[in-house]
């Protein structure tokens, strides 16, 4: 019964905090320079065109285990627009999904210049995905259930939008978006699955210190998921160092849950909730960004030791020779 217990308790955290959050999961990647990624009004907000390219892996050596492919491209389109471009690859288990995503923003400036950085920011995303439950191998010979096929691998395609706005005055920014707005429903799984798969984030940053020595960005990420009312925060501060080659930077962010789920540890019930500690390490060479991020589930009940691990790649192109005068890494 405990293993019962702990199976069931993994399963909760797997379900609640990977594969629920439909679309692109939203995982640590976006301290890689990759804000784009889970913010639409991002798209064209730095001044240099940027190509991002993702691959995410969890728990090396189980068959099925999670993982996430991206590649996106954004950039600037004209003085005040930009768009992009994401295409993403989601496995979980028996399930997965693909999809596309279309991004058009809008940056206005207050500033009295072009080197002084106050820009409002906003933007929309269409995007187009495909899930997909493998039922190939859930029944046994003899075994029946009537709404397992057990002979099919079902797919069903859905529309979907995120919109948000981002504001970056100086070191100091602050993101909001709403992914999924639109409520919707995929027939693969029935009466189970709720309408509502809407998600709202907040996260802000600022950076400080000294430029020719070593720059700190402490950040947060606030995510709430609508229909469950399931929350949870990321706390991360990031480093960054200037070398002659280029810079070297590095992060740390630990994830925790607001809610938990109940298990039985063998002297009475105890409650555990999701919590994981992110360290990113990553460099800058020339026009070329490289980072390794590896996240440690922490608690008493893990599905197994092995963390995940994921590498990024990104190159920057059409940059503007000129500068703002900030600290403002995510925009310079």
């Amino acid at each position: 019964m405990y293993i019962k217990i702990k199976i069931l308790l993994v399963l909760f955290f797997i379900t609640s905090y990977s594969f629920s959050q439909e679309g692109i999961p939203v995982y640590s990647d976006y301290l890689s320079d990759n804000y784009y990624l889970i913010h639409p009004s991002m798209a064209g907000a730095a001044n240099c065109a940027k190509i991002r390219l993702t691959s995410r892996k969890q728990w090396f050596g189980q068959e099925d285990a999670p993982e996430l492919q991206t590649i996106s491209f954004n950039g600037r389109v004209s003085e005040k627009a930009g768009a992009g471009i994401i295409l993403f690859n989601d496995k979980n288990g028996y399930h997965s999904q693909k999809g596309v995503k279309l991004t058009y923003a809008y940056h206005l400036m207050f500033s009295r210049d072009e080197i002084d950085l106050n820009q409002l920011s906003f933007g929309i995303s269409g995007g187009l995905i495909q899930s997909q439950l493998d039922e190939t191998s859930f029944l046994q010979s003899g075994d029946f259930d009537p709404i397992i096929d057990g002979t099919v691998v079902q797919k069903d395609s859905y529309f979907n939008v995120d919109f948000g706005a981002s504001y970056n005055y100086l070191d100091f920014y602050v993101h909001g978006t709403v992914k999924n707005a639109i409520e919707t429903r995929r027939d693969i799984y029935t009466e189970y699955e709720s309408d509502n798969l809407r998600k709202y984030l907040l996260s802000a940053g600022y950076v400080y210190g000294d430029s020719d020595r070593i720059l700190l960005e402490p950040s947060i990420l606030f995510q709430l998921v609508g229909k469950t009312k399931e929350k949870s925060i990321d706390l991360n501060m990031k480093a960054y160092k200037n070398l002659d080659f280029g810079q070297l930077w590095g992060a740390l962010s630990y994830r925790r849950s607001f809610d938990g789920a109940e298990y039985t540890d063998g002297n009475g019930v105890s409650k555990q909730k999701l919590q994981y500690i992110t360290p990113i390490v990553g460099v800058n060479f020339k026009n070329f960004m490289f980072a390794y991020t590896y996240s440690h589930v922490t608690g008493p009940v893990k599905f197994d030791t092995g963390g995940y691990h994921q590498i990024t790649l990104g190159v920057n192109l059409f940059c503007k020779p000129v500068k703002y005068e900030c600290k403002c890494p995510a925009i310079n």
